[in-house]
């Protein structure tokens, strides 16, 4: 298949969790036999030293100032695509939709990859500007990084026809055990953009036992920690990881958090990247706990829940042979289950379901009239 997909970014992991995802899923789909281009507005806050990736090894990266200035090449490709793609957050989103849709793409796909986000904004009023105004009712397949109640509200607050799970997923040649590194030695870390939301859960399982655990090591990694930030002096701070280092972050730690952001906690069925990243890894991770979680992972077998912050001083606590056992666990069913290699077979098989949907149809005798 030729896949365009019109996205947010894949060129800069910096501050979103887009580029690391589509990354794998790229390299996953381009193994599988499919080619991908990949259409990236080049904004002022991704470029420069923001941009960890110029272009793709396994696809075709075309940067853009302007979407008019683009529209001739990507009506080109368009032209013999078998999906047509936007995303969410796509800076351009209702003018590529309307390109899409008014293409002659097999498949004209809409993927949301923050859909609670888009889901509470449409609940307070709001319609996110990457979202075409008359909703998702128009296109052949919409894909959700959420899944649950939320693939249902798709439908009745969009109109999206048919919708299908793409959930979060590792591509296991990057993110992989490898030896601890000293600057990263920690005994729980965190990784991820700092986020408001994310913060009263993270002041919860991850500051509180700092502050009580004072002769423990503390690591947060990230971007766009304010000043304000509630460091303690066993906190130590990484700015910005890119993805390659991930690695190192993760498997020098003995244990690693992971907090879910609260709309996706609040629909339950969205686990974060860093959650599959940390146990592809080798990592023993603690996580947050929200509806769903386990269908992707056994808790307390393959990852440890805390809901308090005594259950995460517990949880640092542990032995190493408890964690390891567990972190082996995790990365057993990772490898099984939440590969993107896994995540593009699911890709296939949604596209499929449409096309052959399609054709039956196509292929239905018309009734005759009379008689």
């Amino acid at each position: 298949m030729k896949i365009v997909i019109f996205g947010l970014t894949v060129s800069s992991s910096w501050g979103n969790g887009h580029a690391t995802l589509w990354r794998a899923l790229i390299a996953a789909l381009t193994a599988r036999g499919h080619r991908v281009v990949f259409f990236e507005k080049d904004v002022a806050y991704y470029a420069g030293h923001h941009r960890d990736l110029h272009e793709l090894r396994d696809g075709e990266l075309l940067f853009y100032n302007e979407f008019g200035a683009a529209a001739e090449v990507a009506r080109c490709h368009l032209a013999d695509a078998d999906v047509g793609m936007v995303t969410s957050y796509c800076p351009d989103g209702r003018a590529a939709s309307e390109m899409v849709l008014s293409s002659p793409a097999k498949i004209r796909a809409f993927y949301d990859l923050d859909t609670p986000v888009t889901l509470a904004n449409l609940e307070a009023g709001q319609v996110p500007a990457y979202l075409p105004e008359q909703g998702l009712g128009d296109f052949d397949l919409v894909l959700s990084y959420t899944g649950g109640r939320a693939l249902e509200q798709l439908g009745t607050m969009l109109g999206a026809r048919r919708v299908a799970p793409l959930y979060g997923h590792v591509g296991p040649a990057v993110h992989r055990p490898v030896e601890p590194v000293e600057r990263y030695r920690a005994d729980l870390s965190y990784l991820g953009t700092y986020a408001a939301d994310r913060q009263s859960t993270l002041e919860q399982l991850f500051i509180e036992p700092a502050r009580v655990l004072r002769d423990r090591r503390f690591l947060i990694g990230g971007a766009q920690y304010p000043a304000d930030f509630p460091w303690t002096s066993n906190i130590y701070f990484v700015r910005h990881m890119p993805p390659p280092q991930h690695p190192d972050f993760f498997c020098s730690s003995r244990l690693t958090l992971n907090v879910t952001r609260r709309a996706m906690a609040e629909y339950g069925f969205c686990p974060s990247g860093r959650l599959f990243e940390a146990a592809a890894c080798g990592a023993p991770v603690l996580t947050d706990w929200w509806e769903g979680l386990e269908t992707f992972f056994d808790p307390w077998r393959e990852v440890l829940v805390a809901r308090s912050s005594a259950e995460a001083i517990a949880a640092i606590e542990m032995s190493d042979a408890a964690l390891r056992r567990m972190a082996v666990a995790a990365r057993e069913r990772t490898l099984s289950e939440h590969t993107s290699a896994r995540r593009a077979a699911d890709f296939e098989a949604a596209v499929n379901d449409v096309m052959t949907g399609a054709a039956a149809r196509d292929a239905e005798p018309t009734a005759r009239m009379g008689g």
